[in-house]
């Protein structure tokens, strides 16, 4: 007797559904939420952590690149750090010491010119007015005398700005030529760490693409896998069972290589638009009839965590 009501079941699976009672038996998968990882920059993998079929924890390191253009690239990115950070302190600080002293001294020595020009130009102005001195002589004398005071003017304005530091248009300018040069920095840095290949969820690893020693492109999937705790079961039905399904509602689920029965619940119902989608084997539809997908959540994520995908599932309408 148990020995026919398998092979009856059997039948049921096989054709898709059991019309006896007004029951059917519809047929589908145990399906995960996939998830793929890539790579961001290119270089050869020099190491792997993980195999196929490993469980793995968010942060979890699968894979190290080797990408030797980083290194070169931030060898780069700190030398223009260290010339830009000594272009603004000294923007900002203006001249060193011993120039400061070789300021102070051209100074001095521009100014005994301007006073001696000054007292010059005052007794030559008084012979002027005996004519005791030409025009010309005069003339001359006060020439002179208006280069050394524009001289001793200009070691003054030029000895006030070492002091003070440069513009303030220079030290922006220096600080911004700074702050490119951090962000150049660390943008190296952010690149270096992408030789480092992270899972980004809890995740099984269903596939590796790449072995060692192989090149890893930009935007490549180096491992293929399903996250951690998305179970749910897929059945295709037509539009005539949909009166029998609500979303939300609660139903059971039978997994057909344990006859385990797992309580779930209704999330999505959606209209299939390739039949290349179709979980169920052999649907019992009419040819005019619209199908449709249905998600089925487990309610106790446990039961269902090793459960294997794309095995086979029942659903009784």
């Amino acid at each position: 007797m148990k020995k026919s009501i398998q092979i009856l079941f059997f039948l049921f699976l096989l054709i898709g559904c059991d019309k006896t009672k007004d029951k059917t038996i519809i047929q589908g998968k145990i399906e995960n939420e996939q998830i793929t990882v890539v790579s961001k920059i290119p270089g050869k993998i020099v190491k792997i952590f993980v195999k196929e079929g490993d469980f793995v924890k968010k942060g979890d390191t699968l894979a190290i690149l080797d990408i030797p253009e980083v290194d070169a690239k931030k060898s780069q990115a700190q030398g223009a750090v260290t010339s830009a950070k000594a272009q603004y302190s000294m923007a900002v600080k203006g001249a060193t010491e011993n120039q400061l002293k070789q300021l102070e001294a051209k100074k001095m020595g521009l100014k005994e010119q301007y006073e001696f020009a000054q007292k010059s130009i005052k007794r030559l102005s008084n012979m002027l007015k005996d004519s005791l001195v030409s025009q010309q002589t005069f003339d001359e004398a006060f020439a002179k005398y208006q280069g050394a005071q524009a001289q001793y003017n200009a070691v003054i304005a030029e000895l006030d700005d070492a002091k003070k530091g440069a513009r303030i248009e220079q030290q922006t300018m220096a600080l911004g030529q700074q702050d490119r040069a951090y962000g150049a920095l660390q943008e190296v840095a952010t690149a270096d760490k992408e030789r480092f290949v992270i899972a980004p969820q809890d995740m099984s690893i269903e596939t590796i693409t790449l072995n060692l020693g192989e090149l890893a492109l930009p935007g490549y999937t180096l491992f293929n896998g399903y996250i951690s705790n998305s179970t749910y079961f897929r059945f295709t039905v037509p539009e005539s069972k949909l009166a029998k399904i609500k979303k939300g509602q609660e139903i059971p689920v039978v997994v057909f290589y344990n006859k385990k029965e797992i309580k779930g619940v209704v999330s999505t119902i959606k209209q299939l638009g390739a039949y290349g989608n179709i979980a169920t084997a052999y649907p019992d539809f009419e040819m005019q009839e619209s199908l449709f997908e249905i998600k089925i959540t487990p309610l106790n994520t446990d039961e269902a965590k090793e459960l294997i995908t794309k095995a086979t599932v029942t659903l009784t309408l």
